[in-house]
């Protein structure tokens, strides 16, 4: 329940800064610092519980402590990685579907067409309007680039 409680209050300071960077920098370097801290000392306590596998998380967690706590010195660094899990939803989910790619070429461009799709919808982008003015630039004999498309969702 504690480091719930604790990984909670990390969260809490994180919708505290309301989208602003530099509050939500400021507020990771003193705020989550000291969070961070007493979730530190108390991994230090679990690991004296060796037979048990929380002292073998608590073991593993203070060896990864270094890049798991990176986010408190740059705030560009989400808490999760939700936003990727969910990203690559859809590819993972229809695996089974793309088995048409058929060769390697095929599946090198179904990636990179799934990165351009991802990347539209994190910048605000319209996937299928970009699309859809690519084919026609295309059809022009133009080429029509991510960055250039301006419709938003």
């Amino acid at each position: 329940e504690k480091a719930l409680a604790w990984i909670g209050a990390l969260y809490e300071l994180d919708r505290q800064a309301e989208g602003d960077a530099a509050r939500l920098a400021e507020l990771r370097r003193t705020e989550s610092a000291v969070v961070l801290a007493d979730i530190k000392a108390w991994l230090w306590e679990q690991t004296s519980l060796t037979s048990l596998s929380i002292g073998n998380a608590a073991a593993y967690t203070l060896t990864n402590w270094e890049r798991l706590t990176r986010f408190v010195e740059d705030a560009q660094i989400p808490l999760d990685n939700n936003a990727t899990e969910r990203a690559i939803r859809g590819p993972v989910v229809g695996r089974k579907n793309h088995y048409g790619s058929k060769s390697r070429r095929g599946t090198e461009v179904a990636a990179t067409l799934y990165t351009v799709l991802e990347s539209l919808k994190l910048h605000g982008k319209d996937p299928a309007g970009y699309l859809h003015a690519a084919i026609l630039a295309a059809d022009r004999g133009s080429i029509l680039l991510p960055w250039q498309f301006d419709a938003a969702v």
